[in-house]
């Protein structure tokens, strides 16, 4: 019996009848993609359009191993490449990279353990920044009621049309509706509880949790009508307190994009039309796909008073009067996983960013007797050891269902930063092969490579850097390269049409704002904290311009 072929993950996100699980309004409006048939020898719990029982069967008909180092079971075609169709090929990636997984509900997504592995990289970076910064993490419960959200007019209105609501519990009607949006209410609410005197601030927390948004069109990693992320909320005495932590972890989210996940970030000011529902500025870091649309990766929000005055959130200060806090709110979430796939990955699957890589180094052991096997896996044990040593994340692939070739692309598309090639002559000889994952074929190669520990280490770990600053060289180039200056809104519409950022002096309206975005399909993302010097004039309205804003189509 053949294999039995289930839709692709980019049908199942189309408004397919036969798999419709929810009403009409809240059908997801992605095109379905084009089933095309398997690659010539797929595998592994990644591999596109296979059951468990059709790949068990398949696995267990396989040749034994080739000591051929040659891709002659490879994963080549099992991916749409990116210039073909971009969404596709992303669709393709976190099946075949086996980072996510549909749920039964409509734009929900499963985490799988290989893409939550890259959240944890995320989370334990920030977790450390956070309280280096003076944050305590802690935890505030799932749902609130939905008189929180109305208690501030501004909030309720920008997030209505995204809110859940939970009216049965139990089996009866709930007396008052819950809700599960972020945070901002309920911290207030107990905020007002903690906080009397100047002496109980600043107070600054953190919260690793979930988040659900009802989402009409989703993305896995990038948009889902759940996602997982933390939020950090902090209240202060002054405006100038809460607004220099506003800025100081805006900060902290741009250095992890640029030291850890290798994503030249731009930093800047949301314009008021893209300011947070709630606060009085909006900081943001902004990041280019590699289809070129733009990716809010964070946010930093200085919320000024206007929780505090809608929960009565106060403090007795040092001359005995009653003020308002001043309070802040920022967050990243696995978005930046979507992020990192979409910056780096090409078409043969995820590339992964050495300093945050689950594994950074995959090591093949070749053999064909049983003599050569076992001293091959001697040495690959003992190069194992003398690397975890060194904290590198090492693991040996010594499964003997699928050959050399298959394992090389298979751990390619994992986007595992480095490979060591472990065979009977490497072993005479005393020494290895690695292959470099951002540089494919021989060129990435290093051939003789000693298993000496203190050289190999000293390699490994110098490979590691050159492919960290390399990503990082790379994705700033794209970037740089696809940022068009602009002093007109024909030169701004010209811009967009061909896909690429516009940079410009703005000093123009609201309305003209929305008029560019209705009829470009681009928003400002941002206004760069890097500001060029001298005059400027708005390419909209010819009047001065303090800075030039970027406009940008975006997920």
């Amino acid at each position: 019996m053949g294999a039995l072929r289930l839709p692709s993950l980019a049908l199942l996100l189309s408004p397919c009848k036969s798999l419709r699980l929810v009403s009409r309004p809240l059908l997801l409006r992605l095109r379905p993609s084009t089933l095309k048939p398997a690659a010539s020898v797929s595998g592994g719990a990644g591999s596109r359009g296979l059951s468990s029982h059709s790949l068990a069967k398949e696995e267990s008909s396989l040749p034994p191993p080739s000591a051929d180092r040659k891709p002659s079971l490879s994963y080549e075609g099992s991916v749409t490449p990116r210039s073909v169709d971009f969404n596709a090929w992303y669709l393709d990636v976190i099946a075949s990279a086996e980072l996510a997984d549909y749920g039964p509900v409509r734009g929900t997504m499963v985490i799988r353990p290989y893409g939550y592995a890259i959240w944890e990289a995320i989370q334990e970076y920030l977790n450390v920044k956070f309280k280096e910064t003076g944050h305590s993490n802690m935890y505030f419960p799932q749902f609130i009621p939905y008189s929180f959200i109305e208690k501030e007019a501004s909030h309720v209105e920008g997030f209505s049309p995204e809110l859940a609501l939970v009216t049965i519990g139990g089996g009866k009607e709930l007396e008052e509706k819950l809700v599960r949006p972020t945070s901002e209410t309920i911290v207030n609410h107990m905020f007002t509880q903690w906080i009397h005197s100047y002496r109980d601030l600043p107070l600054m927390i953190n919260q690793w949790a979930n988040v659900t948004r009802w989402e009409m069109r989703t993305k896995p990693f990038v948009r889902t009508l759940e996602f997982l992320w933390q939020e950090g909320h902090t209240a202060h005495a002054t405006l100038e307190e809460a607004e220099k932590e506003a800025l100081q972890m805006i900060d902290v989210y741009k250095k992890f994009a640029y030291e850890q996940a290798a994503i030249p970030v731009i930093v800047g000011r949301k314009s008021r039309a893209e300011t947070f529902a709630g606060a009085i500025r909006t900081y943001t870091i902004e990041a280019m796909m590699g289809d070129r649309k733009a990716l809010q990766a964070g946010t930093s929000h200085n919320l000024g008073q206007n929780f505090s005055r809608a929960f009565g959130t106060q403090f007795t200060d040092e001359n005995g009067q009653r003020q308002h806090v001043w309070q802040t709110s920022w967050a990243v979430s696995t978005r930046f996983v979507g992020g990192i796939i979409m910056t780096h990955g090409d078409d043969a699957g995820l590339m992964l960013p050495p300093r945050i890589a689950p594994i950074q180094v995959i090591v093949v052991p070749i053999w064909k007797t049983a003599d050569e096997k076992n001293g091959v896996m001697n040495a690959v044990s003992s190069l194992k050891d003398v690397l975890h040593k060194a904290d590198i994340r090492v693991k040996i692939d010594d499964t003997e269902q699928r050959t050399p070739g298959w394992k090389f692309n298979f751990w390619e598309m994992k986007g595992v930063p480095l490979r060591i090639e472990v065979g009977p002559r490497d072993v005479a000889n005393e020494s290895v092969v690695v292959s470099r994952r951002d540089i494919r074929g021989k060129p990435g190669k290093d051939f003789g490579i000693s298993m000496e520990p203190s050289v190999l280490v000293t390699h490994i770990k110098s490979r590691l850097e050159e492919i960290q600053t390399s990503l990082l060289q790379r994705a700033t180039s794209f970037r740089d390269s696809n940022v068009v200056d602009v002093n007109s809104y024909n030169e701004l519409k010209e811009a967009i049409a061909q896909g690429k950022w516009a940079r410009g002096p703005w000093s123009a309206s609201d309305a003209e704002e929305v008029k560019v975005k209705e009829e470009t399909g681009a928003t400002i993302r941002c206004f760069p904290f890097e500001q060029p010097q001298g005059q400027k004039k708005c390419f909209m309205t010819g009047n001065p311009a303090d800075e030039v804003a970027i406009f940008a189509k975006s997920y």
